[in-house]
């Protein structure tokens, strides 16, 4: 039988009675896993390593390569995440509202697992071990498929953490990896409506788009982060720097990081050398409009396929605008619908640029890299949503369950 298809039945099926295995059960399997993945540290690294070297081997961009990279304080990272999570409240069973029609029943809006779930995702093996822990928490089977950049990484991560999590008492099944990289395997994926509930891609562009546009499965589309940072005129300038710099060089490869400065022309003369001194002596390589060339001849000319690109690296275009105004219409032009920071001390600009940007995260005088499900105290994401219905920004718990209404009657019946 098809791997896809096998695995896929199994899931469905453990599913079922994943939706009714009590919290203690749950939050016991957290347990576990988080100790597997501490005392398998070495095979994981081990594992990864392979990956690592094929990576090397095939010259792929450092930012492939960091995402796919694990050590020490990543693997800390994971089992901190699934302790997390094992403390959060389990959502499946809350009673999200409750009435009295005038007819005598009784009707109670209550929530409930989707019940399998499939990831396909690149290189990221975090990835692996934050979805199943979610996915389990919040009562749904997963089926992952990671790229083959990472395979080595997530058979054994997988492995670690099915172990632990069926040793704990979750059904067999509840935990499933595709092991075939290859396209076919994907597209089998997203045809299993029959099995599948949701689908959610996690990666570049081009992965997002394919599984959006050929899906039968429905999907939540997540990732794209074409993130921008707007320095209003009266900002605090030292602040700005800080923000910009962490907003950009922090974690370049991710996607949460910014790809476009936006400068008021109020202060552009003044702010602009002191942050890409900053910003070059971080590596950073700059491509500018002609007003921001005006005042740098060094920086590239844009263009305007740079205001659209999600570099994910040391690149960043920077454009002067006039107003706030002017920032929000380019923001929401070129925008993916994902995080955008205003760095302002006037709270008119502040409270414009939040209402009016399109984006599933809209900050103040902080970091984009603030748009994660752990430091947004969901214990971890499942993704980011930069779509609008059933679920926007980092997805938690709440985000991987829908609701059912449970109805009690004493035989009334319709006239």
């Amino acid at each position: 039988m098809n791997e896809v298809i096998e695995k896929a039945k199994a899931a469905k099926l453990a599913s079922r009675r994943l939706a009714l295995i009590p919290s203690k059960v749950k939050n016991y399997a957290l347990e576990r896993m988080a100790e597997a993945l501490e005392k398998d540290a070495k095979a994981i690294l081990d594992a990864n390593s392979v990956d690592l070297e094929a990576a090397e081997k095939k010259d792929l961009s450092r930012s492939i390569i960091d995402r796919l990279s694990l050590d020490g304080q990543r693997i800390k990272g994971m089992i901190d995440g699934l302790y997390l999570v094992r403390n959060l409240a389990d959502p499946v069973g809350e009673t999200l509202a409750e009435w009295r029609r005038p007819s005598g029943l009784k009707i109670k809006k209550v929530r409930v697992p989707l019940g399998v779930i499939g990831i396909i995702y690149e290189a990221r093996p975090n990835v692996t071990v934050d979805s199943a822990a979610l996915c389990l928490k919040s009562g749904n089977a997963v089926i992952l498929r990671g790229g083959s950049d990472a395979i080595n990484s997530n058979i054994m991560l997988t492995k670690v953490v099915r172990e632990a999590a069926y040793n704990a008492g979750i059904p067999d099944g509840s935990i499933q990896l595709i092991e075939d990289t290859s396209r076919i395997a994907a597209e089998d994926l997203m045809g299993l409506r029959e099995y599948l509930d949701v689908l959610i891609p996690r990666g570049g562009k081009g992965l997002i788009q394919t599984v959006v546009q050929k899906s039968k499965v429905p999907t939540i589309e997540t990732g794209e982060g074409n993130c921008h940072a707007y320095v209003e005129k009266t900002a605090d300038l030292k602040m700005a720097v800080e923000v910009v710099m962490n907003s950009k060089c922090q974690r370049p490869s991710v996607c949460n990081a910014i790809e476009t400065l936006l400068v008021d022309e109020a202060i552009a003369e003044k702010f602009l050398p002191v942050v890409f001194k900053r910003l070059v002596d971080a590596g950073v390589e700059l491509r500018g409009d002609q007003k921001v060339r005006a005042i740098d001849p060094s920086v590239k000319l844009a263009t305007e396929e740079d205001w659209k690109t999600e570099f994910l690296s040391l690149i960043l275009a920077v454009k002067i605008v006039s107003n706030v105004e002017e920032a929000v219409e380019h923001i929401n032009k070129y925008g993916t619908k994902h995080s955008e920071t205003i760095i302002t001390k006037d709270k008119k600009a502040a409270q414009y640029f939040t209402d009016n940007v399109d984006a599933a995260a809209v900050y103040t005088n902080a970091s984009t890299r603030f748009t994660d499900g752990g430091e947004f105290g969901f214990g971890a994401e499942i993704g980011i949503s930069t779509q609008k219905l059933h679920a926007r920004g980092p997805m938690g718990l709440a985000e991987l369950t829908s609701y059912k209404y449970i109805v009690q009657g004493s035989g009334q019946i319709r006239k």
